[in-house]
Formats: C-alpha cells, sequence, structure tokens
C-alpha cells in the first residue's frame, strides 16, 4: 500500500471541488487523489460543502446556457476522487492511462532534454492555458535551483526525490506556487518519472540553466 506524505493544498482542494482547475492541474489532482485516501475525503467534504451552500441560496432561475456550462464543468471532473483507481499495465492510475492511451510508461515518444533527463508533453484540449508533461530524471541528478512563474502541481508516478521540503515519493504530490524555489535531487536508484502541471515556464537562478531553457522546455 503507498504511504502519501504530501497532499493538495486546501486552495487546490476547493478549485477541484468547484470545478474550477485549470485542465492540466485538474489532471494532476485527478492521479495524485488516486493514491491518496486523504485527499479524496477532503474533495468528497468540499463538494458537499459547495453543495449545502447551492441549498441554502435563495431559488431564483437559471438560464439554459448557465445550466448547460454547469453540466459541462461537472462531466469533465475526473471520477478518480470517489475511490481508489487500480494502477494499469503502466502503473499509472486510470485517469493519467487514459490520457496516454494506455501505453506503458517506458514507451511513451520521450525526448531527451539533457544528460539523465526527459520529458514527455502530454496533449490538453484546445485553447488550453496551461501545459501538462511527464519529467523522467535519472538517479542522482539534481535540477537546476529554481522557482515557478505561477502555480505548480508534481505528482510522483515512480521513484522518488527529496528537496528541501521534504522527500516526495509515489504518489506524493507537490503543490507550489511562486513563492518557492528549491532544487530536486533524484535519491532513487530508478529513475524518477513525475507528472507536472504548469502555468508559466519555469524560473531558473542560474544563467546557464536560463540559457539553455529553451532548448529543454521546462
Amino acid at each position: 500500500m503507498t504511504t502519501i506524505n504530501h497532499h493538495l493544498d486546501e486552495a487546490t482542494i476547493l478549485a477541484f471541488a468547484a470545478g474550477t482547475l485549470p485542465e492540466a492541474h485538474r489532471v494532476v489532482a485527478a492521479t495524485h487523489a488516486a493514491y491518496c485516501a486523504h485527499c479524496r475525503g477532503a474533495v468528497r467534504a468540499a463538494e458537499m460543502l459547495g453543495g449545502s451552500l447551492l441549498l441554502d441560496e435563495p431559488s431564483s432561475a437559471v438560464s439554459a446556457t448557465c445550466r448547460a456550462a454547469t453540466l459541462a464543468s461537472l462531466d469533465a471532473l475526473p471520477a478518480t476522487v470517489e475511490k481508489p483507481v487500480r494502477p494499469a499495465k503502466n502503473e499509472v492510475p486510470a485517469v493519467l492511462c487514459n490520457l496516454l492511451g494506455n501505453t506503458p510508461l517506458a514507451e511513451l515518444p520521450w525526448k531527451k532534454k539533457a544528460p539523465g533527463v526527459a520529458i514527455c508533453a502530454i496533449p490538453l484540449s484546445d485553447g488550453a492555458k496551461t501545459r501538462l508533461q511527464l519529467l523522467r530524471i535519472g538517479p542522482g541528478r539534481a535540477m537546476p535551483e529554481h522557482g515557478h512563474g505561477g502555480e505548480e502541481i508534481t505528482v510522483v508516478l515512480r521513484g522518488s526525490y527529496k528537496d528541501h521540503t521534504g522527500r516526495y515519493a509515489t504518489g506524493d504530490v507537490a503543490d507550489l506556487d511562486e513563492s518557492i524555489e528549491h532544487q530536486p535531487v533524484v535519491d532513487s536508484d530508478v529513475d524518477c518519472i513525475c507528472l507536472v502541471a504548469t502555468e508559466a515556464p519555469t524560473r531558473f537562478k542560474s544563467f546557464w540553466a536560463r540559457l539553455a531553457q529553451p532548448f529543454v522546455g521546462i
């Protein structure tokens, strides 16, 4: 059984329950929730709270456009928050497995960006303003020290890494904003594979890392 030590931020849980998270972040949150009973329960509680608040509101007519938009947002919410999802053959929850076409992680079209570092972009809906990608980093490798241009959510799918905020293993999520700077180091004896949702490009502190960033694509 997977032990989860790092969870989604409360604001992320509320936005997830309300259906207002950007698409990439919603996928990462749903993937983490598939591993994490604590966050599944928190999402259910937030959904129940939102429902009770709606019931307390004075009744009023709802336009057809508003009703259609609401139903569409509910349909788009991943179903993985209700119960644990059995990992597929590639050892990832179904919500992500569906996006990968049930292709095992090892057989994805990885693009090598630096020694020990590879990326696989995951297509999103037309018009999506966020980015979703898989990041694979080799054992003992360290990412350059960096911050974030917006909210970034990362869930570990395989292996583990550590930084000054703690150690992150399979199922753990790092829910970070622009105030956090860190330098993840892979401490597992296998590649660390993470699913990452970003709002804006990473802010590397090193001049050389910034110079290489357009080619690396992180």
